[in-house]
Order: structure tokens, then C-alpha cells, then sequence
């Protein structure tokens, strides 16, 4: 997603941001809790999931160095829609989301700049999402 941005909207993104660690087996967020931060993960692996009835945490998504974790703190109402979970020992910069909204209102072409390097990652992971659960409900798709 930082990619998608300009290196002035990149360090703008960047500002703020604290080093943090998480334990393997840490939960970073659960589904349904507030969104706040989100977190650019250096080291270690992060599963993304989602309760399935009868299922229990169903992994829809793996992340590792370089990929975003959190991205529902940017649009009301501000839950997680997924939750995560460290699979190794995470090393991770987390960005200060409250500080990048306010920005974002401040500058529109820096919020229109970030709506769209986010709604890029958001598509890319609503893809995997819908592959993953497919897979999860023995469901396989017809291609025509």
C-alpha cells in the first residue's frame, strides 16, 4: 500500500510511527473490537481471520515483511472487520492512524492519495478473502 504513494505521502504516512513486537500466537486485533492503528510488518508472519460458525478462526490471509495489517480505522464505523494473529515473532512499525486521518482531512490530495493506495490493498485482500473461503466451504468456482 506505501508503495502506491508519493515519497512526500509515504514519509507523511510514516510520521509518528512507533517500532513494535509481538509474541507468536499475540493477537494484534479481534474481529468486532475498535479499529485503531494499523501496523507495517518488517519481520515474522501475521494470519488474518475471520470466525466461521462451527469452524472457529479460519485463516483467510497471510502477511508478511512489507504488507499492511489494519485497514477498517479508516472508514466509519471503525471495527475490525477481521481479526489477526502474529504466527511467529512479529517485528512491525505501527502507524499512527489517528494522526493520518486528521491529516487526511487536513490535506485532501493527501487523504484522496491515501483512499486509494487503501482501497488497492482492500480489493487485493477482498480477492484473497473470497478465494480463501471458497476453499474453507469446498466450494469451487466454474470457469467459463
Amino acid at each position: 500500500m506505501l508503495d502506491a504513494l508519493s515519497d512526500e505521502h509515504r514519509a507523511e504516512m510514516l510520521n509518528g510511527a512507533t517500532a513494535v513486537t509481538f509474541v507468536k500466537r499475540q493477537r494484534l486485533f479481534a474481529e468486532h473490537d475498535k479499529a485503531v492503528g494499523c501496523w507495517l510488518i518488517r519481520h515474522g508472519r501475521v494470519a488474518i481471520d475471520v470466525r466461521v460458525v462451527g469452524r472457529g478462526e479460519v485463516t483467510i490471509q497471510t502477511l508478511g515483511p512489507g504488507d499492511l495489517v489494519g485497514w477498517s480505522w479508516l472508514l466509519p464505523p471503525h471495527v475490525w472487520e477481521f481479526g489477526a494473529v502474529a504466527l511467529t515473532d512479529v517485528d512491525a512499525i505501527r502507524l499512527d492512524t489517528d494522526r493520518i486521518v486528521a491529516r487526511c482531512v487536513a490535506d485532501p490530495v493527501f487523504g484522496r492519495a491515501v483512499g486509494f493506495a487503501m482501497c488497492g490493498m482492500v480489493v487485493d485482500r477482498l480477492r484473497h478473502t473470497r478465494a480463501r473461503l471458497l476453499d474453507v466451504y469446498g466450494i469451487h468456482r466454474d470457469h467459463h
